[in-house]
Parts: C-alpha cells; structure tokens; sequence
C-alpha cells in the first residue's frame, strides 16, 4: 500500500514537472513568435509548432492568444525585478549608503535595458487600446514593484539614521525616475542601439544618485558630500 502511494506521488511529480516543462516551452517560443511577427501576426499554431506541443496543450495552459500574451508580459517583467531587487545584497553595516546606491541604480539600469525587454514594452504600448490589461501586467510587474521595493530598501535607511525621509515611497518614485526616465525613453524611442555602454550607465547612476541624495542626504554626513568621478 505505502509502495502506491508513494508511486502515485512520483508520478504527480513527475507529470507536474512535464507540465512546467511545457509551459515553459509555449512563453519561450511564443514571445519569440510575438516579437516577430506582432500581436496580430502571431498564430497559436505557430506557437505549438516551435514549442513543440500541440495546440491543444497551448490552449490547455492559455485559454485564449490575449491570455498567453499577459502571462509572457508578467513572466518577464518578474523576472527582471526578480534579478533587480531579489538578488541585490541587502544594505550591510558598516556600508556606504551612496555607493549601496549606486550599485542598486547600476544593476536596474542593466537589467531593464536589455534588447528582449525593451522590445516587448514597445508591443505592450501598441497594444494598450486594444488590451488594457497588457499594460497593467507590465506596470505592476515593472515601476510598481520596483518603486515598492525600493521604497522598503530607502525605509530601512532612513529607519537607521543615513537618509533623511519622510515619505519612502515618494523618495522611491523620485529614484527610480531619476534613475531610468532619460535612458529608458531614448531606448524605447531610438531602438536597441540606443542601449547604453556600460560604462555610460555607470556614470548615469554616478550623477543620478548624486542628485538624489542632495536632496535626502543628512547634512553634514558622509554621503551628503559630493562623490568623485
């Protein structure tokens, strides 16, 4: 009886792991589909074909072309936060709250600005009227989560005496805008060779934060004086 039992649990692991293998062959394959022929020029048959499933099992996973792309649209825009903010290091004692800064400005810059992502915020805008929901997941996914994020990162600061806050969630907004307005409007209006180099983000996080902390550093600290470069 036990033996079953723990045979019918292997195979619902097993079928469950099929199962994400799947769907996560369909969000490849249809965002590349996507990416290339459009919204209206992708097929669910041309999905299943690359994906390698049948169009039957997209359908299982998606119920509708609209379903499939929000959930490519969420996928991916977590998945960047998630490298943004998850795996930044928190803030650590003895850390210098500017250069903490700088890294945190540094390594949204790089991850947000990558061709695919651009790419798919242009089809997302292109089709807000048609599916509001598209531009929703992207937000929510997107500046949402990163302000929020950032806010609790800027609150703990704050709480510790380096940063003079009132507001977080203000102060976040004020960041992350500062931090990604110019260069994310030039690359969704110029295209992907508008990407900066790395060492021109770099700098941009240098003289963005710089910025930011004329206003909310505390007078007369460490992080209130001006940093080289």
């Amino acid at each position: 009886m036990a033996k079953t039992k723990l045979a019918g649990v292997a195979r619902g692991a097993e079928d469950h792991g099929r199962s994400a293998q799947k769907r996560r062959a369909i969000l490849d394959a249809a965002t590349n589909v996507f990416l290339e022929k459009g919204y209206l020029g992708a097929s669910m048959d041309e999905i299943a074909g690359l994906a390698a499933v049948s169009k039957q099992t997209v359908y299982a996973h998606f119920s509708t072309k609209e379903a499939l792309f929000v959930a490519i649209v969420s996928s991916t825009t977590n998945q960047a936060s998630d490298k943004v903010h998850n795996e930044m290091p928190g803030f650590g004692v003895g850390e210098d709250p500017a250069e903490y800064l700088r890294a945190y400005a540094y390594r949204q810059l790089t991850v947000v600005l990558q061709p695919r992502i651009m790419q798919l915020r242009r089809l997302v805008i292109g089709e807000v009227g048609r599916f509001p929901g598209l531009a929703k997941a992207l937000f929510d996914g997107g500046p949402k989560r990163a302000v929020s994020a950032l806010g609790a990162a800027l609150k703990d600061l704050a709480d510790r005496g380096l940063l003079a806050i009132d507001d977080p969630g203000l102060a976040a907004s004020q960041f992350n805008w500062l931090i990604m307005g110019e260069p994310l409007n030039k690359v969704m209006l110029l295209g992907d060779d508008a990407i900066p180099t790395k060492a021109e983000l770099r700098r941009h996080a240098l003289q963005s934060v710089r910025m930011f902390l004329a206003a909310y550093a505390i007078e007369g600290s460490p992080t209130s004086q001006p940093a080289g470069g």
